[in-house]
């Protein structure tokens, strides 16, 4: 998974911790997501994507393999 989360996140301001609280999620899961050690559940994407003003589609991108 190619991830811009943490391009998104530094547009707004926002520190790790602040968007695992946003999201109800550990700051250890924002970080594994920022480096694509872990594929988030659509749930999450949705919620992440929404909490940064952003589309799924902007933040990742799935690549098979």
């Amino acid at each position: 998974m190619v991830t811009r989360l943490r391009e998104y996140r530094a547009k707004k301001g926002m520190t790790q911790d602040a968007l695992a609280s946003a999201v109800g999620v550990r700051r250890e899961t924002i970080v594994h997501l920022e480096n694509g050690r872990y594929n988030p559940s659509l749930k999450l994407a949705f919620t992440i994507a929404k909490s940064l003003g952003a589309s799924i589609e902007e933040l990742f991108d799935f690549v098979e393999g």
